[in-house]
């Protein structure tokens, strides 16, 4: 097993690289860099990290399979010791830095997926496609036992997509809420070591050694690479986008940069990716050029700030907005009880007709972004700090 796949033993001293940097001139000179070390605890000891496996298993309907579970205890313990982060590799193959480098199949799979989604996406005989996102976390299949405004003002724009002959995919991001074991696992923050580190697809999870599998965003990233337009619904929490749109936010970071050939950096290797870096990255936007609209919402308060910061992110991927009204911020039961919050949706025609506005505005688009037109009347520009 290649040794990107396995867990470090924790290192508080430093590690120091002398790498060339490239000057304006084009001379070069040595600069130390240094990968710092000493923030993650000690791997788990035995006693805790039975605790911790077993949490799973304290319904007293498990209790006949007492013996079963300290078995599978075993093995995963083993698995938790050894680093089996990835138990399927194959070799990576011809277009990769090296070919006999051991890449995860999982991994694999899931770029070869968007990589047909890209190609899909590039036909011009094909239908068009808009991903309606639900960043909401409420739905009526778990504790809040209601559905989301969120839900309601995407069907809303959902039936415009359709007349409009756009192909529409839902994305509910609810679905964490709600759904047995599904999980967007955080980013773990890997394009602050260097930007290569960021592998396009994410190559994080699954991580089978720590537990973290199940990870939707191996078919999330598909689902926006097959798309022409993104248009995301949200309400506002405390004056941020809800947390199950912000986990695919942050995990979306490999679509903007990302390196999409992990053997270049051996796996997780940070002086590796530290040296392309330094050596000069490109920053590949691997999503730009599909057009987006946004439909935020809230009670109260942060409409304006969260709006602008999801508008701000997709134009920093190289999405193309769909002009003024496809940017939608509104309040609706403005300081009026949760309880009626549905009621006020209801009477609000003007905010549900905004709402078709937007998809309507983001059809329209679709339509010119195909045939090439709006392209065509866009500057050509080099970006002097790509990041």
């Amino acid at each position: 097993m290649p040794d990107c796949y396995k867990l470090s033993p924790v290192r508080s001293t430093h590690e120091a690289l002398s790498i060339p940097t490239f000057l304006p001139g084009g001379s070069a000179e040595s600069a130390v860099i240094e990968i710092r070390k000493g923030q993650a605890p000690a791997p788990l000891e035995r006693a805790e990290f039975s605790v911790r496996f077993r949490a799973s298993y304290v319904d007293p309907a498990y209790r006949a399979e007492d013996q079963s579970i300290a078995r599978l205890e075993e093995l995963a313990w083993a698995a938790y010791t050894e680093g089996r982060k990835a138990p399927f590799t194959q070799k990576a193959g011809p277009g990769y830095t090296d070919p006999d480098y051991d890449l995860s199949t999982e991994w694999i799979a899931t770029k070869e997926r968007i990589l047909e989604a890209q190609q899909r996406w590039a036909d011009p005989s094909g239908p068009s496609r808009a991903l309606l996102i639900c960043g909401s976390a409420r739905n009526d299949g778990t504790c809040p036992g209601e559905i989301s405004k969120s839900f309601r003002l995407m069907q809303i724009s959902r039936e415009v997509m359709e007349q409009a002959d756009i192909e529409v995919d839902v994305l509910d991001l609810s679905l964490l809420t709600s759904d047995y074991a599904r999980h967007i696992h955080p980013c773990k923050g890997c394009v602050s070591t260097a930007m290569p580190l960021c592998h396009w697809p994410c190559s994080c999870y699954p991580n089978h050694a720590l537990g973290q599998t199940h990870d939707w965003m191996a078919e999330i990233y598909e689902r926006w690479a097959a798309a022409h337009a993104v248009l995301i619904v949200s309400p506002v929490y405390w004056y941020q986008s809800p947390s199950p749109l912000k986990l695919m936010i942050d995990r979306l970071v490999c679509a903007d940069g990302g390196n999409p050939g992990p053997t270049s950096t051996s796996g997780k290797k940070a002086g590796k990716a530290k040296a392309l870096e330094m050596a000069g990255w490109n920053y590949p936007q691997h999503l730009a050029g599909r057009a987006y609209g946004l439909i935020v919402h809230g009670d109260v308060a942060g409409v304006e700030g969260s709006r602008r910061a999801l508008s701000d992110w997709l134009d920093w991927m190289g999405f193309i907005d769909a002009g003024a009204q496809a940017r939608l911020d509104r309040y609706v039961g403005y300081f009026e009880p949760y309880a009626t919050s549905h009621e006020a949706l209801d009477r609000d025609t003007a905010v549900q007709e905004e709402a078709r506005n937007v998809a309507r505005a983001v059809a329209q688009v679709v339509v010119e972004l195909r045939a090439g037109r709006l392209q065509a009347v866009q500057p050509k520009l080099l970006r002097p700090r790509p990041k």
